[in-house]
């Protein structure tokens, strides 16, 4: 083997040819490859994000139970449970107050004897009510913002709940919530 040849082919120049090439062969496997992927799929809105301002959207109670778990365990609280009973028992207040327009929590009875006529056993209840947020992330900043709400959402003794919304389009507010939370 020549000098030159020893030096071409073991030298820095040698090595940096050599990476070049590796690069150009990669990004070429690569930029073949795209050309024949699908276009992705358009991201859906998170639930979080949705709007509830129709008559035809629905609160996903699941994605609401984990964002304030989330929020409950970052306090060291414990997480919570979508309770069927107080499903239904905000699906009515929120419906109440949608019917009424007006976030008044007690138009069906206050809330302990609204879950005692509905036979759900607890030893502690709260509720939160409000109305006008458009979306599950609106709702849940306004009450993480709100001292009496936010003490609610973290009530240590808190274990199950059940969250609804209801939708009246001719309302001042538009949508009504409803949050109930109990041990």
């Amino acid at each position: 083997m020549s000098k030159i040849h020893k030096a071409l082919t073991t030298g820095p120049q040698h090595r940096l040819m050599s990476g070049f090439a590796c690069l150009s062969f990669l990004v070429s496997l690569g930029l073949s490859g795209c050309a024949d992927a699908p276009a992705p799929a358009p991201r859906a809105t998170p639930a979080f994000y949705q709007g509830l301002d129709s008559s035809s959207a629905r609160i996903d109670p699941a994605a609401a139970r984990d964002m304030i778990s989330i929020y409950r365990a970052g306090k060291g609280l414990p997480t919570l449970t979508i309770d069927p009973g107080l499903q239904r028992a905000a699906e009515d207040q929120a419906r109440a107050m949608a019917a009424a327009a007006s976030p008044d929590g007690n138009l069906k009875g206050g809330l302990k004897a609204r879950l005692a006529a509905a036979q759900i056993k607890r030893d502690v209840a709260v509720e939160n009510v409000s109305a006008g947020y458009h979306t599950l992330a609106e709702a849940f900043s306004g009450w993480r913002q709100s001292p009496p709400h936010n003490s609610n959402m973290l009530n240590p003794k808190a274990k199950r709940m059940g969250i609804a919304t209801a939708y009246a389009p001719g309302s001042k507010y538009k949508v009504f919530w409803a949050l109930v939370l109990t041990d």
